[in-house]
């Protein structure tokens, strides 16, 4: 009889991130189904844009320290109508970029519409949209807030995304379900 080894479980790390607030969402992936770990919102307070930087640094850091994750993701900027809500974005995913590779840790980029189309089977899906799914496919017994909900997200696009299962030596993740005409993921 062979003896058949334990499942280790990969955890994935996603963050949503913004200069006012940065979602993270952590995740273990236990075989090929996806589990909730833990989700938050670091808040950072008023003040100059170098000190609420600072604040994503220490608070992501706590977040690697306490979850551990073996993979993180992370939300690819997009071009605001606002140049200047573009570039503080981008500063915010600078100051998470830096907190994980000085954890060791290398990143995954997906852009909004990757996102919302694994998780809802819409790229253009709004937030609530994009909360449902997360909550019914983690089956939570409450919504996230969504910054939370989107960094949940973001780690679930990385698990689905099928380098999480190959860097692993595990097949690829099988099909959520069904597409349904509308555009909508059976559960």
């Amino acid at each position: 009889m062979e003896e058949q080894k334990p499942v280790v479980p990969i955890r994935i790390l996603g963050i949503d991130p913004g200069s006012r607030v940065t979602g993270y969402g952590v995740i273990d992936i236990i075989g090929v189904k996806p589990c909730y770990v833990a989700s938050g919102c670091i808040r950072t307070a008023e003040g100059a844009l170098e000190q609420r930087l600072a604040q994503i640094y220490a608070g992501l850091s706590e977040v690697v320290g306490l979850h551990r994750p073996s993979q993180v993701a992370i939300e690819r900027v997009f071009m605001a109508k606002n140049p200047d809500s573009a570039l503080k974005l981008g500063q915010a995913r600078g100051a998470a970029m830096v907190c994980m590779a000085n954890h060791g840790l290398s990143l995954a980029e997906y852009a909004a519409r990757q996102i919302k189309q694994a998780v809802t089977g819409q790229g253009g899906a709004d937030k609530e949209q994009v909360q449902h799914m997360v909550t019914a496919i983690l089956q939570l017994s409450a919504t996230p807030q969504a910054d939370a909900a989107d960094a949940l997200a973001i780690a679930l696009t990385h698990a689905y995304n099928g380098s999480v299962f190959s860097s692993h030596g595990l097949p690829a993740a099988p099909s959520r379900g069904r597409r349904r005409s509308a555009g909508r993921w059976r559960l």
